[in-house]
């Protein structure tokens, strides 16, 4: 095995880094820790990788203290457990002045051989390494990579591109200076395409026949390998009801019992608790995730229904085969899906009265926010509800600065000393 290895290395080296669009995350890097990299498929992990590898190379590392291993590369099939060990042993007999060093390894699918969790262990222990790693597999989701390695790793998410990074791989940088007429038109432009496409990297740009099938078979994937091979599910007709339920409808309240109810109307035999077993897999896969609502009362949290959100537009899109989905509904889920890259504990929120606020983020400083989504405010009827609904949250919860995002209205809302601020969407995710 050592060959390979050898030839994995140089080859490694001899090779120019790929060129990539800079994401918006960064590795905590911390001595005695490996760092886990964790994302749905396809979201772009690997890149994040080469990422960290182009910084180290600006920051004067020298490239040959690199170390990238791809544990799918064909030459290293079959690979034992045994044989991880030549791996440190190769790299430091060809660059045998690097022991004294910090070196940088990078292992994508790792998990597919095993014992890695020991050797990767042994090897942060008995060497001066920095570990990054990553991998979604049957055997191991990529969530699951820190928890096998028993208190040793940080997770860093990587989801989908942002607003801001699609911008960017296009080469539009955003910026906090005011925008002219032109620069506020080409936002607002390019959001309404992010919008429908979503963030998947290799999808950016390509015309939406395509893009359906790419989207539609990343799906497809997660059925296969996160949920039926990896969980040995049978009912493969309940499941897809389910995912064909929650990614053609987003940001709408879902309930088991209902759905149960749906199914058995239509003649789908499935139990109850598979049904909540489906949706923890797809949690599990990051496809789908589910908001609970804002309350001290964990009954509560537990009896009312759940909102569910799909990890990117794209796929809402692919899956439903029509561009002509409720487009507030899309950007309610839009809106969700930064929130989640910004960090905090979201929730919808209802008041006293009953009414629905999209959006109650909290943080650890106990801060706050309070978010309205509604693709326009022009209907005056429309207006007046989410009004309602946002201030009686804000006299709720403390909040004096509450948000509306819309697909391209702004205006600021002074009632009864509360602030509301009116944001386009656009605005909104490119800050």
């Amino acid at each position: 095995m050592k060959p390979f290895f050898e030839d994995i290395i140089a080859d490694f080296h001899a090779r120019p880094l790929p060129t990539l669009t800079p994401r918006e995350a960064a590795l905590p890097a911390l001595k005695g820790k490996i760092d886990a990299v964790i994302g749905m498929r396809r979201s772009g992990k690997t890149w994040f990788l080469y990422q960290r590898m182009q910084d180290l190379l600006a920051a004067g590392i020298a490239k040959d203290r690199l170390l990238y291993i791809n544990f799918d590369d064909e030459r290293l099939l079959p690979l034992r457990r045994e044989d991880l060990a030549a791996i440190p042993e190769t790299y430091y007999r060809l660059y045998p002045d690097n022991c004294a060093q910090t070196c940088y390894f990078f292992f994508d699918e790792i998990q597919n051989v095993d014992g890695w969790e020991s050797f990767l262990r042994r090897l942060l222990d008995s060497e001066a390494v920095q570990i990054a790693v990553t991998g979604s597999s049957a055997r191991l989701l990529s969530r699951e990579i820190a928890t096998h390695l028993r208190g040793r790793a940080l997770s860093t998410e990587i989801f989908p591109f942002s607003f801001r990074e699609a911008l960017r791989h296009q080469g539009i940088e955003t910026s906090n200076t005011p925008l002219d007429v032109r620069q506020r038109a080409l936002y607002a432009n390019r959001f309404s395409d992010y919008l429908l496409q979503g963030g998947f990297p290799e999808v950016q740009g390509i015309e939406p026949r395509h893009r359906y099938a790419i989207l539609q078979e990343y799906v497809d994937v997660v059925i296969l390998r996160d949920v039926v091979e990896r969980h040995h599910v049978t009912n493969i007709t309940a499941l897809r009801y389910l995912i064909r339920h929650l990614l053609g409808a987003p940001a709408t309240l879902f309930s088991i019992n209902r759905f149960h109810n749906d199914l058995k109307s239509q003649g789908i035999a499935v139990g109850k608790n598979s049904l909540h077993e489906y949706l923890d897999h797809l949690t599990e896969a990051y496809l789908v995730e589910l908001v609970p609502i804002h309350s001290r009362s964990l009954r509560q949290r537990q009896v009312n229904p759940r909102k569910a959100y799909v990890i990117d537009t794209g796929l809402a899109l692919a899956f439903r085969h029509q561009a002509q989905m409720d487009r507030g509904r899309l950007l309610e889920n839009l809106v969700f899906s930064t929130l989640r890259r910004r960090g905090g504990r979201i929730h919808y929120y209802r008041s006293a009265d009953g009414y629905e606020v999209d959006f109650h983020v909290s943080n650890d400083a106990g801060a706050t926010e309070l978010l309205q989504v509604c693709a326009s405010l022009r209907d005056a009827n429309t207006r007046q509800r989410e009004l309602r609904a946002l201030t009686a949250a804000m006299h709720e919860c403390g909040v004096q600065h509450g948000f509306i995002i819309t697909q391209d209205e702004q205006e600021q809302i002074e009632q009864g000393g509360l602030r509301i601020d009116v944001i386009p969407a656009w605005r909104w995710a490119a800050a």
